[in-house]
């Protein structure tokens, strides 16, 4: 497997400089964080892919059944990690990838040195039985994905606008309704299903990683309340407030997230 072409990989900076790993969340593609990688490329090894299946990934490596769980994306991770040599490396990963990254430091922990959550949710269904609140009810995850599977380019006009939290003429719902409707709907409900059923709270505890939090004060995908949950059970975490509205600070508001994330490191 050639990693570069299977992931699109791309990268930027001074190859000698420290390693920065930048995964973009659930139906997205690396193009995210253009706001934000000029920022580190003087500083970093700046390296950016695209998930199995989406973006300019080789969509001949998705298998469903192994992409039914985010542990495969984690070990996509440290596959890309392995076969560029990467080591004492920054990983900043956005919703999902939140949850992939400390995944993979959880499996290989001297690889990293530092992890970026972007809004991060270690499980959307909320748990009655703890209460444990992660902003969904079960049958709000069912309906979810039995939309997905029967109008997905409907689902994608009508929740980018709820993800950014901003209206649905705004330039940024309309590049991430875009961004979408260019997965494809097979592999995004796949992903959605890994995504929105994984229950990754145990994991936290066993993450030794140094981790700065980045949660935005309005954000219905994953709650201020969840962040601080995600902060709180991680052993060394850093938990910093952005005034941002939305799920995908690094759209709009990547100046301040680029502030946080260089103050923490």
């Amino acid at each position: 497997m050639n990693i570069r072409e299977t992931f699109n990989v791309r990268e930027l900076g001074d190859p000698a400089a420290p390693s920065m790993v930048f995964a973009h969340g659930f139906g997205c593609e690396q193009g995210m964080w253009r706001h934000m990688v000029p920022s580190f490329t003087e500083t970093h090894h700046v390296v950016l892919f695209d998930h199995m299946g989406l973006g300019g990934s080789d969509p001949r490596g998705y298998d469903a059944q192994r992409y039914s769980t985010l542990d495969a994306y984690a070990e996509d991770v440290l596959s890309i990690c392995e076969a560029l040599d990467l080591r004492d490396v920054t990983f900043v990963g956005h919703s999902v990838s939140a949850s992939i990254g400390m995944l993979a430091a959880r499996m290989r922990p001297e690889l990293f040195s530092a992890l970026v959550l972007v809004c991060p949710s270690p499980r959307y269904i909320d748990d009655p039985i703890d209460g444990y609140r992660g902003g969904f009810s079960r049958t709000d995850i069912d309906e979810l994905l039995e939309t997905l599977s029967h109008n997905y380019l409907g689902w994608a006009a009508s929740m980018a606008p709820v993800i950014m939290g901003a209206p649905a003429d705004d330039p940024r719902s309309a590049e991430l309704t875009e961004t979408f409707c260019r997965a494809d709907p097979e592999v995004a409900r796949g992903f959605a299903a890994a995504t929105f059923l994984a229950d990754n709270r145990d994991d936290l505890e066993h993450v030794q990683t140094r981790t700065l939090v980045l949660q935005s004060q309005q954000d219905v995908i994953a709650p201020p309340a969840v962040g601080a949950y995600v902060a709180e059970h991680l052993p060394d975490a850093t938990l910093t407030m952005l005034d941002a509205v939305g799920h995908c600070p690094n759209l709009s508001a990547p100046a301040e997230t680029v502030a946080a994330i260089k103050a923490f490191l």
